[in-house]
């Protein structure tokens, strides 16, 4: 592919049709890659949705560099996972995704929002700090080479998306 000549970005709902794109993106980014047959059973079921970063080329076909899956279960969402390609990485694809997937949950009226992130992605912790998620524990077996990952958590209800909360005044 062209980098570079990129003309438009999308993030677009993506559905069990991309379960393909979506194993073997997932399958790039950890060691224990998710099936296409696990992802099409996650997209058919009621109260998940994903969304993907398409990037749409001068020449050629959009190419999906990037997507987030979300589980809603009555007044909480969590991040199941979430994967940008490597080379596409710092380029705010991340940030991307992750805002509209908060828009979402706030349009639905979900109160908070969990996820489980490596503690030593660095990256993605100060991404999820960014958008106002806090520390709420650890959960075990988060990896299969990990012992426990961070669990964070943001609250939903009545904050405008966006912006991390104030600090203490």
């Amino acid at each position: 592919m062209f980098r570079g000549l990129w003309t438009r970005v999308f993030i677009e709902p993506v559905d069990s049709q991309a379960a393909a794109e979506l194993a073997a993106l997932h399958g790039g980014a950890f060691p224990r890659a998710w099936s296409e047959d696990e992802f099409a059973t996650l997209l058919s079921a009621t109260g998940v949705l994903a969304f993907g970063v398409r990037l749409l080329p001068w020449f050629g076909r959009p190419a999906l560099v990037g997507f987030v899956l979300i589980r809603l279960g009555g007044d909480e969402a969590e991040i199941l996972t979430i994967v940008v390609r490597q080379p596409y990485q710092g380029r705010g694809y991340g940030r991307m995704l992750m805002e509209e997937s908060l828009r979402r949950l706030y349009r639905e009226h979900t109160g908070s929002c969990f996820l489980e992130v490596d503690p030593d992605n660095a990256a993605a912790v100060g991404l999820y700090r960014s958008l106002g998620f806090e520390p709420a524990g650890q959960s075990a077996r988060y990896h299969q080479d990990r012992a426990s990952a961070l669990v964070m958590r943001l609250d939903l209800s009545g904050r405008p998306l966006g912006r991390a909360p104030a600090g203490p005044q």
